[in-house]
């Protein structure tokens, strides 16, 4: 029989690797495989977005396949623009440098594996390119020049290892003269952002200290955000007092947002203004304004930076979101942000159930991606601790195997380790929990959600009188925290523990007036609302509740309370609320 015709295409291929490797290693052996993990996460988007296939990874190195040469020397350039960024502030024999080969040249197709010549040359050109740079081959070359906005170095005629012919190579650089419509501007990194220096409004002298601490606090802030590439203070400050062009601005930092704002003060009072402004469109995607009392200004620094690094966040995660729905392929990183804009909008089933498609798409897409794995488990552990399932245990079993898994790739991951808290303070292990999230704490001063955390576990502990004050710094560092309504319920549960029902009627008031769409808090108002003799009112917060989770019974509230904790004070307050919720007329189920 005549053998099977041979695959073949045109094809430009791409080989990378990371210069220095094995020195790295020894410096840091996990520190360096965590880093390489975590730039691969941008890089994989930014060829993603220019058309890219990943054909194969070989420990260090990747080889790339594209059906266009321009693309594949815009990616290159793309992704050595982003490695810049991400190394800015690391130090020199610690920075990790990319090489890139390119070539284009016929090559062999073996399932989604690709061989032959071609593929030679881009690695053996990968092998002579500078840490940091990227070298190409003349047939590449003759198919881009004029076409991208860079500049060549001609290398001349070299003889490569195992390649029978010399090879015409030349480098690759960044042009100053680069035309504004370059395709960098595209690559930009997911929650990529600068903090331009805030305005100094009067030009008191006196005061420009204070504005270049919130600008810095609010720069080091931002970076603790998971997954956020903000660029470092020393480049910020160079474009302080000038007039900017933001879209011009974004194209030359490669950068998807703007922050810019002002500070003012008069006699008793002091204004901040701030603005989040897309680099892309110029468009304002949200504004805020703090005007306080002049205190210690210490003090107003760090609350103005707390709660601006909390409103932000979720703001991020919204615009990340919208524009992730916009993208005809979205990578695992768009897919999580648009799992955590579900999570953000309630904690009802429908969203949850939501969130954890999303995240189990981007896992799916890439089964090491920690934000997904940390979105997949607060989504589960949030089911299970807010009473909207029945099999609430094997959601935290899985939420915890996910956290373990999670917490392996990233120790240090603050949101991972709240959410670890969650899991074990409705696991009987209150206790463990506080520690959980006082680490989250360490790693991230601004979670307010693991403040929030300890308190509950604090009402679980049997020791309601001390998780008003949790809550409180929760919400003085978030007050317009998405899960604010949350933090008040448990500040209401803890006073119906401690047998004050009428102050837990007006804290879970407080968590409806924020949050409608949690009908936990729906339930347990009618109970307390029962129990001061108002039935007509708790009847009808029992419909508001069953309205938003119909499946919701006594046995199952019952189920989880008693899996929580076995401290007798926690115990005997929730029997209290569950003969309340009988009087309000609960199903019993």
């Amino acid at each position: 029989m005549a053998e099977a015709r041979v695959g073949r295409r045109l094809a430009a291929i791409v080989a990378v690797d990371v210069a220095g490797y094995s020195r790295l290693m020894g410096l840091d052996e996990v520190g360096t495989a965590r880093a390489l993990r975590e730039h691969r996460k941008v890089t994989d988007a930014v060829v993603a977005e220019h058309g890219g296939r990943l054909v194969k990874t070989t420990g260090d190195g990747v080889l790339l396949e594209f059906p266009s040469v321009v693309d594949a020397v815009a990616c290159a350039v793309a992704v050595q623009a982003v490695m810049v960024q991400r190394n800015d502030g690391i130090p020199q024999e610690r920075r990790m440098l990319f090489r890139i080969g390119i070539n284009l040249g016929d090559i062999l197709i073996e399932g989604d594996d690709i061989l032959g010549d071609g593929v030679n040359v881009a690695a053996r050109l990968e092998g002579i390119a500078d840490p940091g740079g990227i070298c190409i081959s003349s047939s590449a070359y003759d198919q881009v020049r004029g076409k991208v906005p860079v500049d060549f170095t001609d290398l001349g005629e070299q003889t490569l290892k195992n390649i029978a012919r010399p090879i015409r190579a030349y480098a690759v650089g960044l042009s100053e003269n680069a035309h504004p419509t370059s395709p960098l501007a595209h690559s930009a990194p997911h929650l990529s952002i600068v903090v331009l220096p805030f305005a100094n409004i009067g030009g008191d002298p006196e005061q420009e200290y204070f504005v270049d601490g919130v600008t810095e606090s609010l720069t080091t802030d931002l970076s603790r955000i998971n997954g956020a590439f903000v660029i470092a203070r020393n480049t910020a400050f160079t474009f302080k007092g000038k007039a900017v062009d933001v879209k011009k601005l974004g194209r030359e930092l490669n950068v998807r947002y703007v922050l810019e704002g002002s500070v003012q003060r008069g006699d008793r009072r002091l204004r901040v203004n701030v603005q989040l402004i897309d680099a892309e469109t110029g468009n304002h995607l949200w504004a805020e304004r703090f005007d306080k009392p002049v205190a210690d200004l210490f003090d107003m620094q760090d609350e103005i930076v707390s709660r601006l690094a909390n409103e932000l966040d979720a703001e991020l995660i919204s615009a990340e979101a919208r524009r992730a729905e916009r993208s005809p392929h979205p990578d695992a990183m768009d897919l999580v942000f648009q799992g955590s804009s579900w999570i953000n909008k309630g904690l009802t089933p429908n969203c949850m159930a939501q969130a954890r498609v999303f995240f189990e798409k981007a896992i799916a897409l890439d089964s090491e991606n920690v934000e997904a794995m940390v979105g997949l488990a607060r989504a589960d552990a949030m089911l299970g601790a807010a009473v909207m399932t029945d099999d609430w245990s094997a959601r935290f079993t899985s939420a915890e195997a996910t956290l373990t898994k999670a917490l392996s790739l990233a120790p240090n991951h603050a949101q991972a380790h709240a959410t670890l808290g969650l899991v074990q303070m409705f696991t009987k292990r209150a206790v463990r929990a506080i520690t959980e999230c006082e680490q989250a704490l360490t790693l991230d001063r601004n979670l307010a959600r693991a403040h929030a955390l300890i308190g509950l576990a604090k009402v679980l502990l049997g020791l309601g009188a001390e998780t008003e004050a949790h809550v409180n710094e929760a919400l003085r560092l978030s007050p317009r925290d998405t899960l604010a309504h949350r933090y008040m319920l448990y500040v209401g549960l803890a006073k119906a523990q401690l047998g004050d029902d009428a102050e837990a009627v007006i804290w879970m008031r407080r968590s409806l007036d924020a949050n409608r769409n949690y009908s936990a808090t729906h339930f347990d108002l009618a109970a307390v609302l029962a129990r001061v003799g108002k039935l007509e009112e708790a009847r009808t917060a029992v419909n508001d509740g069953l309205a938003l989770d119909p499946r919701f019974t006594i046995r199952r509230y019952r189920d989880v309370t008693y899996a929580n904790s076995d401290n007798p004070t926690y115990r005997a307050g929730r029997e209290r609320l569950i003969e309340g919720m009988r009087l309000a007329g609960v199903p019993e189920g």
